[in-house]
């Protein structure tokens, strides 16, 4: 079980050590997992939340979204997509920079403002 500080998605921050006063917080089993499967997501490659969760093998895909919310950012956050190809919500943007910076193979439609990863094409296929 890994020590964090709480790294939101919100703002994006990896998480950082606890100062010496401040004991650090204790990820349960399923968080730590859910995280180590998105670490091990490569570049241009993305899983959907329930991809997550079946690699996991345990709660489903809001289970791992709520994990990626508390602690997404020390993680590729941007890799973990809908099952229709979306990204986090109100993290589409950032999420399509690294998208484009990644090689990551999108849908007909991002430039006009529909943001979605073409899932045949770029899920990892293999997460186990």
């Amino acid at each position: 079980m890994r020590s964090v500080r709480y790294g939101t998605m919100g703002g994006m921050v990896p998480a950082t050590p606890a100062p010496a006063n401040e004991p650090a917080h204790r990820l349960t089993d399923h968080a730590d997992a859910v995280l180590a499967v998105v670490e091990r997501i490569p570049e241009g490659r993305v899983l959907t939340y329930g991809d997550i969760a079946g690699v996991v093998g345990q709660g489903g895909p809001r289970q791992v979204g709520s994990v990626l919310a508390r602690y997404g950012g020390a993680v590729p956050w941007w890799r973990v997509v809908r099952a229709d190809g979306r990204p986090a919500a109100g993290h589409e943007r950032r999420a399509l920079a690294a998208y484009h910076a990644e090689g990551t193979p999108l849908r007909p439609g991002w430039a006009e403002g529909t943001i979605r990863v073409d899932l045949r094409d770029a899920r990892w296929a293999d997460p186990r």
